[in-house]
């Protein structure tokens, strides 16, 4: 091969491996902004209104393609843009709360328990029993009561109201850091057979 043919090969292999590169790039860009859109996100919690179960600086997988096949269950950990309610008092970044109560459900919070259709809920999962009453209520058409696990500190559906199905992103499916946390969100089980588990 002549000097000549050496160089103008050897040019088309600098192009072509900056093509591949750039090409490479925005694929890797795409896919990555198309499973973030519509598959699953990462999610940093600010606060302790999720705890025990989720602390302040945890990392978190939101799982956003389930709830395309099916519906919020009682028990879940969801991630829901502002309400709004929440919206007009300036609330901009989403909240993590537990799904309490179901469409159509009545809700109320006394003695320290919650109440599903007059049925107390067995919760192993809270900081501490409420210490405030609230309701009864019925959960409306396509929404959802959502609480905090840290009852006393959390500023959940007992404020402000309930929580459209059409805001929710997606469900807290596993935490990825701190690394000694790692591990999926079970949902718990509910033992009560007037209610949906």
């Amino acid at each position: 091969m002549s000097k000549l043919n050496q160089q103008n090969h050897s040019s088309s292999r600098k192009e072509n491996i900056w093509i591949e590169g750039i090409t490479t790039l925005g694929l890797s860009l795409v896919l990555a902004l198309g499973i973030r859109t519509f598959v699953a996100e990462a999610r940093y919690v600010p606060s302790g209104s999720m705890e025990p179960t989720i602390q302040p600086n945890d990392r978190l997988i939101i799982d956003k393609i389930s709830y395309d096949f099916s519906n919020p269950n009682r028990g879940d950990i969801v991630v829901f843009n502002p309400t709004k309610i929440l919206r007009s008092e300036h609330y901009n970044e989403a909240f993590i709360k537990r799904v309490i109560g179901l469409p159509g459900e009545k809700v109320e919070v006394k003695n320290g328990r919650v109440y599903i259709n007059d049925s107390p809920l067995k919760e192993n999962y809270i900081e501490a029993t409420p210490n405030y009453q609230w309701g009864p209520v019925i959960v409306p058409a396509n929404s959802y009561l959502v609480l905090g696990d840290n009852r006393n500190d959390s500023y959940d559906s007992h404020y402000w109201g309930f929580v459209p199905r059409h805001n929710i992103i997606g469900k807290a499916v596993f935490r990825f850091f701190p690394f000694n946390s790692i591990g999926e969100f079970n949902r718990p089980i509910y033992v009560s057979s007037s209610q949906h588990s």
